[in-house]
């Protein structure tokens, strides 16, 4: 049992020392916050693939162009008509489209943002089905919204994007042009993702009239029992429109399930990192705390001489260090609590 004369004494030496106490809660704070910081944004990253990937997505296959540029940024390798048409006959492929995406450029009054824009053919929303979103507020595009546009959730959202939030059947302009907003699709979670803006296809050449529009994707819906008979159906029928010999390709075909896999290997290198790096906090603020520990005691040998040649027992003095430590640690533990509850 702790007496009262040692919590008085206890609190007095925490007083005096109040900045040493200050930095060793800190330091053991920062080392296991960062473990709770870290968890949680590897859990919110394979959540977010999660719900941007769902099983709609399972029977879909994807054709890319090989090129060093991002996405929507490269014009040096294209698809084309004659592309997707050579999809769409492979064996095993149910329906194709084509996809653009493409930089553009935003404004509201004075101010300026860049974001993506992807066109697509509402008769064939195959990259609405496999992102796994939603409409919010709205409706979707249909065929001859020439003129209209579906936005990310972040415009309806004060300083997401811009100082003022966007409302159905405002004007925005996209490119250069005042395009009419017919919807808002729901949050995905991702910044880029939810600044995304949706036209039809059919549109595509009037916001973009001096470029050569081909496709950035070409996604088809495929059988899922014969998705890797049907990948290489797609290989081939590619090679002979693009007349191209095996192993030579220019493009490259895959599932979305392949993609989903690649995603979750990147995802645990980056969790493994990220672990890494939490663990390293807390072995840092573990030492300085034994530092911090250590110090105390070896700093207050001739005090612990004064306790001793009066009386005190070695039980007396194990319980003065161990109410200050435990002191702390509930201090530490308070101020997890109001953290976790923020």
């Amino acid at each position: 049992m702790i007496r009262k004369e040692i919590v008085v004494y206890s609190l007095r030496n925490l007083r005096k020392r109040k900045s040493r106490s200050f930095f060793t809660i800190l330091s053991i704070f920062m080392g296991i916050t960062a473990i709770f910081v870290f968890t949680s944004f590897g859990i919110g990253l394979y959540a977010y693939v999660e719900k941007t990937i769902g099983e709609s997505a399972t029977d879909k296959i994807i054709v890319q162009p090989k090129g060093a540029g991002a996405t929507g940024l490269s014009e040096t390798f294209v698809l084309t008509e004659d592309d997707l048409e050579a999809v769409e006959k492979s064996p095993g492929v149910y329906e194709a489209t084509g996809i653009y995406i493409k930089p553009a450029e935003v404004r509201q009054k004075d101010i300026k943002k860049h974001a993506f824009l992807i066109a697509y053919d509402p008769k064939k929303p195959l990259v609405i089905e496999t992102s796994n979103i939603e409409i919010e507020k709205g409706r979707a595009l249909k065929k001859g919204d020439e003129g209209k546009v579906v936005l990310g959730y972040n415009y309806m959202i004060e300083d997401r994007i811009f100082p003022e939030a966007y409302e159905l059947n405002d004007v925005i302009e996209v490119q250069g042009q005042k395009l009419r907003i017919v919807g808002f699709y729901s949050e995905v979670g991702s910044p880029q993702d939810d600044s995304n803006i949706y036209i039809i296809s059919d549109f595509i050449d009037e916001l973009y009239p001096d470029k050569n529009n081909s496709y950035s994707w070409i996604i088809a819906r495929v059988d899922p029992e014969r998705i890797e008979e049907t990948i290489l159906n797609i290989e081939k029928n590619l090679r002979k429109a693009r007349d191209l010999e095996k192993g030579k390709e220019d493009f490259f075909v895959r599932s979305f399930e392949e993609m989903i896999e690649s995603y979750l290997n990147i995802l645990d290198i980056i969790i493994k990192f990220v672990i890494l790096i939490a663990l390293v906090s807390v072995v840092v603020s573990a030492i300085n705390t034994s530092n911090t520990m250590t110090t105390s005691v070896l700093e207050r040998t001739k005090e612990i001489g004064t306790m001793k040649a009066v009386g005190a027992r070695n039980s007396d003095i194990f319980k003065i260090f161990l109410f200050e430590s435990g002191f702390l640690g509930g201090l530490l533990e308070f101020a997890l609590v109001l953290f976790s509850l923020r």
